[in-house]
């Protein structure tokens, strides 16, 4: 299996794109912690409505080792702690995926500056600190990768003003980030999601759901394994020299112009 041994962390593992990740990860042989403020899955109210195991128990159908840590992404003495659980506990840390994130609807007029604040500091600054205290680590292995999820909403509007403003701070931290790590051979790539089947689109209308619908060209919307699959691709030896790149997994949604 294309990772076989090699230690990562999932942030938001628990529900949605970032289960997805994790299964995908342990499928290839990784070993992998799933951090998440609950470890119970979220139903969401059009998709993954029936989901009951946990993700960590999921993982060990399939074989493979791995362990839930509970944290809020936004807390750095806890987000200090996953990575020494991680690495005391795995002996090391070569994958990073931070995917934990959160939308709040609202406007630049009508939301709430602790909205912002609350988006602002998942959607973007828990990847700063997640990176921070990660980065030794992935140096010391053979193999180091970030792997950030973002948006489409990185490349305009759309999502509201935090969600999307936070998202397209994911790009660019991913390019500095890069920049930073090239010389020690640790990547850090963005994946770029379009609509996903997840519980986080619990606040659209179903009139809305089938306009996302409408405008993805392939004849279906995204499910978190094809997010899973790309962060393999990330993750594994074929993607060693590719770093400071952003992938859309979309479904085509944005080779339109209309």
């Amino acid at each position: 299996m294309s990772l076989e041994n090699r230690a990562a962390i999932v942030t938001g593992g628990s529900s949605g794109i970032g289960r997805g990740i994790c299964l995908e990860l342990a499928r290839e042989g990784a070993r992998v912690v799933v951090a998440d403020i609950q470890e119970e899955p979220k139903q969401g109210i059009y998709h993954e409505q029936d989901l009951v195991s946990s993700t960590v128990s999921e993982i060990k159908k399939i074989g493979a080792d791995a362990f839930f840590v509970q944290l809020d992404v936004a807390d750095e003495g806890a987000v200090a702690s996953l990575i020494t659980t991680t690495t005391e506990r795995f002996g090391g840390l070569d994958i990073l995926v931070n995917n934990a994130g959160i939308h709040i609807p609202g406007t630049t007029e009508t939301m709430p500056s602790a909205d912002w604040d609350r988006v602002v500091g998942i959607n973007l600054r828990a990847l700063f600190l997640t990176s921070k205290y990660a980065i030794p680590h992935l140096k010391r292995s053979r193999a180091g990768r970030i792997i950030n999820i973002a948006s489409i909403h990185a490349f305009g509007g759309g999502g509201g003003p935090a969600y999307a403003s936070a998202k397209a701070g994911v790009v660019n931290m991913t390019r500095n980030v890069a920049i930073e790590l090239g010389a020690a051979s640790v990547t850090a790539n963005a994946i770029c999601p379009g609509y996903i089947e997840t519980p986080i689109q619990d606040y659209l209308t179903t009139e809305q759901i089938e306009w996302c619908r409408e405008k993805t060209p392939l004849p279906r919307l995204g499910r978190p394994r094809d997010i899973g699959r790309a962060c393999v691709f990330f993750a594994s030896d074929d993607a060693e020299w590719i770093t400071g790149t952003s992938l859309t997994v979309d479904g085509g949604w944005t080779a339109s112009v209309g």
